[in-house]
């Protein structure tokens, strides 16, 4: 998928520090792909929505030859964050289904382009009723504002179309917010998009009950981004304004982002802004969730991570929905490799995920059983042509120790006693990325750690190649006596806050840290041990390499430490910490 923004746009974007996630980018079909002819017509739909009554603005795609006579499944779909139906991308979508003789009917989310509505965070209630009355248009049960109906679209009852969604980032969550609230949709593909809000933007990869750690890049962005809709897009509806202290959002989440911006979490309000962002979010809603799911996440990506897409995966197939999820190598991080998919292209036949898809919405649109839907789970491998399959993620395979000598070892035997410390600074010490970096073509220094701000473990130079494919699993126990003794303040930034990584260590030294990927934590209590699940990966360790778990203070990224919090890490050979890896090739020895 091309990420590149028109320049207006991405200055635009930098100069008020915004990161805008890139609408998912469909072109017409490329050189070698199905080709049809179709029409393009603008439409508007007035829908009730939070409370406010607004209006839709849409382009349906009609293959020509399609009629209430012979009629043709439809796709559904919306902008990423920051988009619209027409940003020069976003409605690529129709014309690329279109093409394939689906009709398309693509549209602007609430609050975007001259959709009216506030900025809902693709809340069911809101955003997904107003994407169901799309459905009942699909229906024929319903007209555009116009009078326009659609009688040509298959149908499976009387009020039930044949219709699918696509869409990326923020056009991926609506498609399960939609069909939590509408039962009538018959195959989703949401590509690189979030499980629980709360978690993205303040992760915390010891304990989701604990506040996390505000990715305040991102989250930041994102605000600036949505509150500036009114003047990139110059609009007097009343509908996209909110006047309770919040220009362009629902009120929730401004208080939600100032909140994690005050440095400062109370028990009361922090609960209520978790609570919220849970609520707009797949874990509040999946269990209603019923239409077959591809999911497609990406590796590069510190907004959503693969962590994510991995939650919603396996509560869809707990619940007994037919799902398959996919691990391509971009992201919101960026990160495309040659070959793989390239919506904006529009070429779906040249590239694994694209056939994926095609056969997804094959099967579950078209009807065809004869279509390969392809295995349960596949991973893109920047070391080998092609895609990685198993039946499920590979499970944790390796355990690890953390030696007081600094070794990364395989046997609690080989533990050397010792103990050793770090400290925070006032300002971060490790950087990880510049968030906003990927997302508008801008330079980003290497990661890197500050020495007395961090600790870390090597293990031996490896023998043979290791793939690690998921989540490592870390297990910790840190000393930090000031930390300690306001552990029990209220409020949660008077936690200890710890940065959990895994770099790659070439035989020359040269650190890399995998996809600039870390795991925020914000211990739950300091005089426990605790556990920490890192960012899933894929990744070959190459022979001679050695892989490195580390802990640092701070990361650029994120909010970091209140106050000076120095940390001590002890090691004995029956009481250390661990760390466990998902192995599908080789170990670490």
């Amino acid at each position: 998928m091309s990420r590149a923004l028109p320049r207006s746009r991405a200055l635009l974007a930098l100069a008020a520090g915004a990161a805008l996630a890139a609408p998912l980018a469909l072109a017409a079909p490329a050189q070698g792909a199905e080709t049809g002819t179709y029409t393009v017509t603008p439409l508007r739909f007035t829908v009730e929505a939070g409370g406010r009554r607004c209006t839709v603005d849409a382009d349906l795609y009609r293959p020509d030859g399609v009629d209430a006579a012979h009629p043709a499944p439809a796709v559904l779909a919306t902008n990423g964050f920051g988009g619209s139906k027409t940003d020069g991308s976003t409605d690529a979508i129709g014309r690329t289904v279109a093409a394939r003789g689906y009709v398309g009917l693509v549209y602007s989310g609430l609050g975007f382009g001259r959709s009216g509505c506030l900025i809902a965070l693709d809340d069911p209630a809101i955003d997904g009723q107003a994407a169901a009355r799309l459905v009942d248009f699909l229906a024929g049960t319903r007209a555009a504002d116009d009078g326009t109906r659609a009688d040509f679209v298959t149908r499976d009852g009387a009020d039930d179309p044949r219709v699918g969604m696509i869409g990326g980032s923020y056009g991926g969550a609506i498609q399960l917010a939609t069909a939590s609230v509408d039962p009538r949709l018959d195959a989703l593909v949401p590509l690189i998009t979030w499980n629980d809000l709360a978690y993205s933007l303040a992760p915390n990869g010891a304990d989701r009950a604990t506040p996390g750690v505000f990715k305040w890049q991102w989250a930041n962005g994102f605000y600036l981004m949505g509150e500036g809709q009114p003047l990139l897009v110059p609009s007097l509806d009343p509908s996209r304004i909110n006047s309770l202290g919040c220009l362009h959002f629902v009120t929730d989440a401004c208080d939600t982002v100032r909140l994690l911006n005050s440095g400062s979490y109370p028990a009361g309000d922090t609960t209520k802004m978790l609570d919220f962002a849970r609520s707009v979010s797949p874990v509040s809603y999946l269990s209603r969730v019923k239409a077959p799911t591809l999911i497609v996440q990406g590796q590069s990506d510190s907004l959503f991570n693969l962590n994510e897409a991995q939650d919603t995966y396996e509560r869809l197939q707990r619940q007994g929905v037919e799902t398959k999820m996919i691990w391509q190598s971009w992201g919101h991080s960026g990160g495309r490799k040659p070959g793989e998919l390239d919506l904006g292209q529009g070429d779906l036949e040249s590239s694994y995920v694209g056939r994926r898809i095609l056969a997804w919405f094959d099967r579950h649109l078209r009807g065809d059983t004869t279509a390969d839907t392809g295995p349960e789970f596949a991973y893109f491998r920047d070391w080998q042509s092609g895609y990685g399959t198993a039946a499920a993620v590979p499970a944790l395979s390796q355990r690890l120790y953390l030696s007081g000598d600094a070794k990364l070892v395989d046997n609690r035997a080989k533990v050397a006693r010792g103990s050793r410390s770090y400290t925070n600074w006032p300002l971060p010490t490790s950087h990880s990325e510049s968030s906003l970096a990927g997302t508008i073509g801008l330079p980003d220094p290497a990661p890197y750690d500050t020495a007395g701000t961090y600790l870390g473990w090597r293990s031996a130079p490896l023998t043979g190649p290791v793939d690690l494919v998921g989540s490592p699993r870390a297990t910790l126990e840190v000393a930090s006596p000031s930390t300690a003794r306001v552990q029990d303040s209220g409020d949660a930034a008077d936690k200890l806050v710890l940065f959990a990584k895994l770099y790659d260590v070439a035989p020359d030294g040269t650190r890399t840290l995998v996809n600039r990927l870390v795991a925020p934590v914000r211990v739950p209590d300091v005089r426990r041990p605790f556990t920490v699940e890192l960012p899933g990966i894929v990744h070959r360790y190459e022979t001679g390499h050695r892989l490195e778990f580390a802990i640092a203070a701070s990361d650029t990224a994120y909010f970091g430490n209140r106050g000076i919090k120095p940390v001590t890490v002890t090691s004995a050979p029956e009481d250390t910490g661990t760390l466990e890896l998902p192995l599908v090739q080789g170990r670490v020895g």
